[in-house]
């Protein structure tokens, strides 16, 4: 198993992909501390790149990685191993790269200028969504044998979650003003990483004007060490989940 995490993580680490992509945040995240004058500024602005490119890049690159892998994968299913330790060997070697990846791109201009608690939050919350994402595209790639339409599947849930799923719920928010939903509305932003992500980052910065009036009602509710603690679970389940259903459908598949 530890074979097989070493080597899915050195194939990763050395492709130009990942090497570009890490050279990218590196060049974003020290940009942006140079070009505003206190590091609150700095992390805001990187906000948005950890909650939409960072995502993007974890759901394509792995689900495209799993596809390219598949003659990979055959080899191993022919060696006596287990099905399980196959498939969790192969999702611990792709979360660890691209979380070097980020940690390298991102992480070390954040301990250098900003080596605060906020900055550490951020550096957590980016770590969960790009595991959550990771998970997210095992399971997009199990689910069909056909590369387009798991590719497809990926961005479709990236649109969902970076997107559409805001859309939807102002929507149910002005449709429903007067009514007293605003529990339901904390529910609901828990089914969004994104959205988890976002709250975790600025519940710290305290800037709950900037959060959206979901994230503003989530403070409300969870404004406090209870509701932090809530949210890393929830964004723990979020990893776990996907990556159980995988591991079943990768157990139960004929490949």
């Amino acid at each position: 198993m530890k074979r097989i995490i070493k080597y899915v993580m050195l194939d990763i680490l050395k492709n130009r992909i990942v090497m570009i992509y890490t050279l990218i945040l590196a060049a974003i995240s020290w940009s942006v501390f140079g070009l505003e004058d206190n590091s609150s500024k700095g992390l805001l602005t990187l906000l948005n790149l950890i909650l939409l490119t960072v995502p993007l890049v974890s759901i394509i690159f792995s689900t495209i990685y799993m596809y390219n892998s598949a003659e990979f994968i055959e080899l191993l299913l022919s060696q006596p191993l287990e099905r399980r330790k196959i498939w969790r060997s192969l999702f611990l070697g792709l979360i660890f790269s691209l979380l070097i990846s980020f940690l390298i791109g991102t992480g070390i201009p954040i301990l250098v200028l900003s080596p605060n608690d906020v900055g550490l939050m951020m550096l957590l919350a980016g770590c969960l969504i790009t595991s959550v994402f990771a998970a997210l595209a095992l399971l997009a790639s199990i689910l069909t044998r056909d590369k387009a339409k798991g590719i497809g599947i990926s961005i479709m849930l990236w649109l969902f979650f970076a997107l559409l799923f805001d859309g939807i719920v102002l929507f149910l928010l002005f449709q429903f003003a007067d009514y007293p939903i605003e529990k339901a509305m904390v529910v609901v932003t828990c089914f969004n990483p994104i959205d988890l992500g976002r709250i975790l980052i600025l519940l710290h910065l305290d800037v709950s004007a900037m959060m959206g009036y979901t994230g503003a009602i989530f403070k409300d509710f969870f404004g406090t060490t209870a509701g932090i603690i809530a949210a890393f679970s929830i964004l723990l389940l979020w990893v776990l989940v996907p990556y159980l259903l995988s591991m079943n459908r990768f157990r139960k598949s004929d490949l």
